[in-house]
């Protein structure tokens, strides 16, 4: 049976600003950047754990008609694709403070929960991102 979970696949509208945003702000590093032809298959992952990446996906050809992905980069818009990330981190605060001057925007400041401490915010499709400090 399954021993891991490669690759997770949230919805981006442009993948330079995805990178931008993904290795530029949040620190993540590139795994893979191919021209496909039909598609950029592009991925990031936790600097130095390449064994589960995030594919920063387009809507297109060859998943979906122009049709549908027309549609779905509409729900991606308003951010109704339901696209959600959760990262751990040992210092919950810290690691808010640092993003916070990169610019990062958050949704929630640093809460204590009764799992740890979380914040969150959006990436800049509309994107669900957490990270916790989980208690220990």
């Amino acid at each position: 049976m399954f021993n891991a979970i490669t690759h997770s696949q949230i919805y981006v509208l442009d993948q330079d600003e995805a990178l931008d945003f993904y290795v530029g702000k949040l620190g993540l590093e590139v795994n893979s950047d191919v021209d496909l032809g039909f598609m950029r298959w592009l991925t990031v992952n936790i600097p130095g754990d390449a064994g589960r990446q995030i594919l920063l996906e387009r809507p297109g050809a060859p998943a979906m008609s122009e049709e549908t992905a027309r549609q779905v980069r509409e729900l991606v818009t308003k951010g109704a694709m339901g696209g959600s990330l959760i990262f751990s981190t040992d210092d919950c605060r810290k690691t808010y403070e640092t993003l916070l001057g990169r610019g990062v925007e958050f949704t929630e400041e640093p809460t204590e929960r009764p799992y740890g401490i979380d914040c969150a915010l959006r990436d800049p499709f509309g994107n669900s991102i957490r990270f916790t400090q989980p208690k220990g």
